[in-house]
């Protein structure tokens, strides 16, 4: 059976990709999942820099196929791009693939503010997830080294990965948020890595924001698995 790993994001864990290993294995993959340095009650890490995250990564290939979110889909980008034998394929929900530095500072004081999120905030904000989505975010936000949130920017220093983007040799699907909703891509720099690309695939997710799998999942599921289907 076609073996997939599954890479969360930032202050996730596997939990929150749930659903996601449902669909695959429904359709006929194994699937395994990773949690990253810090995350999923893993210690505390030296250091929080995309280039070590992605070196955790590494050396867990090759795959038939990664799926990752997030944070996990941009480490996956510099590991597929530096070795296009690490996986066959690529599914990426909303890498972050480019932070203008100007916005460095609200988005992190967004995500540690993510950290003190109660259950009533949380269904408040997010009243169309699944309670299970529910359950897996603040179950992952316990678990995850509160230094991990804020030094994974500050470690990284300057975040632009479009370099690594453009140089991705295999077949690609990334999965974007709705920009007329919530996205962390850049719909420009998206359409022009798939130009430089030509194995990029970039989809849009309508009414989706930086979560797909949780905030459209019907639309995910089926844009994820007929793509595979085609790419395999």
């Amino acid at each position: 059976m076609p073996r997939v790993l599954l890479i969360h994001g930032l202050s996730s864990s596997p939990a929150g990709l749930w659903r996601v290993r449902h669909w695959l294995e429904d359709a006929g993959w194994t699937t395994e999942a990773i949690a990253l340095r810090g995350h999923g009650g893993q210690r505390a890490a030296v250091d929080y820099a995309l280039p070590s995250y992605a070196s955790d990564l590494a050396p867990t290939g090759p795959w038939d196929a990664v799926v990752a979110h997030s944070l996990g889909a941009s480490a996956a980008t510099l590991v597929a791009a530096a070795d296009p034998g690490w996986a066959a394929r690529l599914v990426l929900f909303e890498p972050v693939w480019r932070i203008p530095a100007e916005e460095e500072p609200t988005i992190i004081a967004d995500q540690r503010a993510e950290l003190a999120l109660t259950r009533p905030q949380l269904e408040a904000e997010k009243p169309h997830w699944d309670p299970r989505d529910i359950d897996a975010k603040l179950a992952s936000i316990a678990q995850v080294d509160p230094e991990a949130v804020t030094r994974t920017f500050t470690d990284t220093g300057r975040w632009d990965l479009t370099d690594a983007a453009g140089r991705l040799g295999i077949p690609t699907l990334v999965v974007s948020g709705d920009p007329q909703v919530y996205t962390m891509l850049d719909p420009a720099d998206a359409a022009a890595i798939a130009k430089r690309a030509p194995l990029v695939d970039y989809r849009v997710v309508p009414g989706a924001g930086h979560s797909p799998h949780y905030d459209a999942p019907d639309a995910t599921r089926e844009l994820m698995l007929s793509w595979l289907t085609e790419a395999s």
